[in-house]
């Protein structure tokens, strides 16, 4: 028994799973996850000292990228230790305390993924409405204000999540469906009563189709603005300022769209695909966002290339 049943609720093992029918073959699986993990982290750092280094990127724009790279780079880290040691090493053990705190910075740095992308379609949507406006509107101090409230939301969201699974009593169910902790799939083995976790965790998931809901507002407003403005070549201008945006926003929330879908109406689905998808969840949006900026936003793409071509020289 790896789960002791006291008042206290004394937990001590759960189990995490890595590529179910597959396991022969983890220490090769590992090899595509690491790459991606190394991608994710060099691709992130990258965009960050690029922004930081760079006085003429210095605006509200590449401020908010610099969020959303520090989010994928809070994601990625916090699915490491386990993924890890899941794929190789074989070591799919981890301690509650540890499970309760990887899934707090996991679902934290979802939401803070989530509003980050909000964010930053109500700043494409002043850049295009209010174009003579936008640097004053979007000050340094208000985009750091900004940040600071986006961290703290994000963070008072998820803050419950670790103390209301340490609540619950656990009787014999030890085994986790993915290669790291999320809430929703801690809260399944608990043999007591817990509807305020299925409450909050609901209300949890509506916060993040709020995020999206509103973000698809604001494409419906430039859609608007856009298609106000007389050139057809200002038009496409001003909608390609918004391509590497829409990409992220895909990127990130279709995968998230789709789990739900499988865990709330698919009863009969492979275990595989569960953490296949799970794990697209957490490792795709991170390695492709820096890709996509680079690729798709010019200023950051010279950029890049300029840093790179010193190093060598």
């Amino acid at each position: 028994m790896s789960i002791i049943n006291t008042s206290n609720v004394e937990i001590t093992t759960f189990f995490l799973v890595g590529m179910p029918g597959l396991e022969y073959a983890h220490i090769w699986i590992s090899i595509p996850i690491c790459s991606m993990y190394l991608f994710a982290i060099l691709g992130n750092c990258t965009i960050l000292f690029v922004i930081k280094t760079e006085p003429s990127l210095h605006e509200p724009m590449y401020y908010f990228l610099s969020m959303l790279a520090m989010s994928d780079m809070g994601l990625s880290l916090s699915s490491l230790p386990t993924m890890g040691r899941i794929f190789l090493f074989n070591a799919p053990e981890i301690s509650a305390n540890a499970c309760f705190a990887q899934e707090f910075f996991i679902h934290g740095f979802t939401a803070v993924e989530s509003s980050v992308l909000l964010i930053m379609s109500f700043d494409r949507f002043l850049a295009i409405h209010s174009p003579l406006r936008y640097s004053s509107i979007l000050t340094p101090v208000r985009v750091a204000k900004i940040g600071i409230v986006l961290s703290l939301k994000s963070v008072l969201l998820v803050l419950p999540f670790p103390f209301t699974l340490r609540s619950l009593k656990y009787c014999s169910k030890s085994q986790l469906s993915h290669s790291y902790c999320l809430h929703q799939d801690v809260m399944k083995l608990a043999c007591s009563d817990n509807r305020i976790d299925v409450i909050y965790g609901f209300f949890g998931a509506l916060c993040l189709m709020v995020d999206f809901m509103l973000i698809a507002i604001s494409y419906i407003l430039i859609l608007k603005t856009v298609l106000g403005i007389a050139s057809l070549n200002e038009q496409l201008k001003a909608l390609n300022t918004c391509a590497s945006h829409i990409c992220a926003v895909i990127i990130f929330y279709l995968p998230i769209i789709n789990l739900a879908i499988v865990h709330r109406f698919v009863r009969h689905v492979s275990p595989l695909f569960n953490v296949l998808m799970a794990n697209v969840l957490l490792l795709v949006p991170p390695m492709m966002n820096p890709i996509v900026y680079c690729v798709k936003t010019r200023q950051i793409r010279v950029r890049v290339l300029a840093k790179l071509c010193q190093k060598q020289m």
